[in-house]
């Protein structure tokens, strides 16, 4: 047996077969739900996505060709007015940037992975942050149908929200091209010591998103792109070297988004944050990472925390007409820890000889039964003392 067919070397990926699985361009004939393709990026209506989703035939039609065209083909796509509703964006951007300026005053605020120091505002954990800070503005904004149609397509039952919030100032530089976690938070060097097949897995288990928060002009930097560049195996030991960065900067593509617009992207698509030439436009973006439920998220989320304030507001949204049943679920799914693993099976045994309940199957009894907010904040408590060592 072969070292190069099971390990990649630090300098593993010939270029000039890079650059020939990139000549590939999409047809459009292979998308046919797509309303458009734009610079080799599929391009879907909002409102054809929503009235998808409401339908079992169209929904898995629709989560199909999602699949294909973030596995083997351009790998990304963008859904027009995703967010029909913007004032649902506007509250959620107001609450992001009291929390940039707070973060400013107390001298606090993380940097950027791949961008120098104060080009632009972060955001960490901005799930619960938002969810701690107006749980009905994040109910309202979670129930969004294409968050998580796409999550459930890519991912499947059980998936993991994180979200980080990136506001690019004025004159903010471009970030490095990129690719993204898992294994995109690694050098070439530290990504040889996984396996080929790590390399494939990598991609299959984070969903990447960017919902617009403003519009977004070309000259404010919107999202740099290499469609079709995840098909490439070798990637996350290639795409720091020269020649792969030079290339990127040549023939990446970018598209301008307006406010409430959604992108979804396999995150070994080399990408990057544009510069913002612009004097005005502080482009924000709430930057979805959705993991797999058997990956590990991005980021630690105090869940527990998320739930028991969340709990009250879905009742009063539900019961009020405000949310359905399918948006209570989607709401339920971005909040809650969908997998029941890892916990203390001493204290926490499996339930029928499976797996014991998880954070969103307490929720989701909860809500059922009808359980006061008191009541569910106990019986949340008892499970995360359970699973605790």
């Amino acid at each position: 047996m072969r070292n190069e067919d099971v390990w990649f070397d630090p300098d593993s990926g010939n270029y000039d077969e890079f650059v020939a699985e990139l000549e590939r361009t999409a047809d459009p004939t292979l998308w046919p739900l797509a309303a458009d393709i734009e610079n080799n990026v599929l391009i879907y209506a909002g409102d054809a996505v929503r009235s998808f989703a409401a339908s079992a035939t169209q929904r898995r039609a629709i989560m199909t060709e999602w699949v294909h065209a973030w596995r083997t083909g351009p790998g990304i796509i963008v859904i027009r007015n995703a967010f029909a509703d913007h004032s649902v964006v506007d509250c959620a951007t107001a609450l992001f940037d009291d929390i940039i300026e707070r973060q400013h005053a107390c001298r606090e605020g993380g940097g950027d992975h791949f961008a120098a120091p104060g080009a632009n505002d972060r955001i960490w954990n901005a799930l619960q942050k938002h969810c701690l800070a107006d749980p009905e503005n994040f109910a309202r904004y979670y129930a969004n149908a294409t968050i998580a149609l796409a999550s459930d397509a890519w991912l499947g039952k059980g998936y993991q929200v994180t979200a980080q919030v990136n506001r690019v100032n004025p004159g903010g530089a471009a970030q490095v091209g990129h690719r993204d976690y898992h294994l995109g938070f690694m050098d070439g060097t530290t990504a040889s010591r996984y396996p080929q097949h790590v390399h494939g897995v990598s991609p299959m288990l984070t969903l990447q998103g960017a919902i617009a928060h403003c519009d977004m002009p070309i000259e404010s930097g919107p999202t740099l792109y290499l469609p079709g560049s995840q098909r490439f195996a070798a990637g996350y030991c290639a795409y720091g070297r020269a020649e792969f960065q030079d290339y990127f900067n040549a023939h990446r593509v970018q598209l301008p988004l307006h406010k409430g617009d959604v992108v979804f992207f396999n995150p070994a698509v080399m990408h990057a944050a544009g510069e913002n030439r612009t004097r005005d436009v502080s482009r924000l973006a709430n930057l979805l990472q959705v993991s797999s439920p058997f990956g590990r998220s991005i980021e630690t989320v105090d869940r527990v925390a998320m739930a028991t304030a969340l709990y009250p507001n879905l009742v009063r949204l539900h019961d009020s007409g405000v949310l359905s049943d399918v948006e209570l679920e989607h709401v339920v799914a971005a909040t809650a820890e969908g997998y029941a693993f890892p916990t203390n099976l001493d204290r926490d045994p499996p339930v029928d000889g499976i797996a014991p309940r998880s954070q969103a199957e307490i929720l989701r009894q909860a809500l059922r039964d009808g359980l006061d907010a008191a009541q569910f904040a106990a019986l949340l408590a008892q499970s995360a003392q359970r699973r605790e060592t």
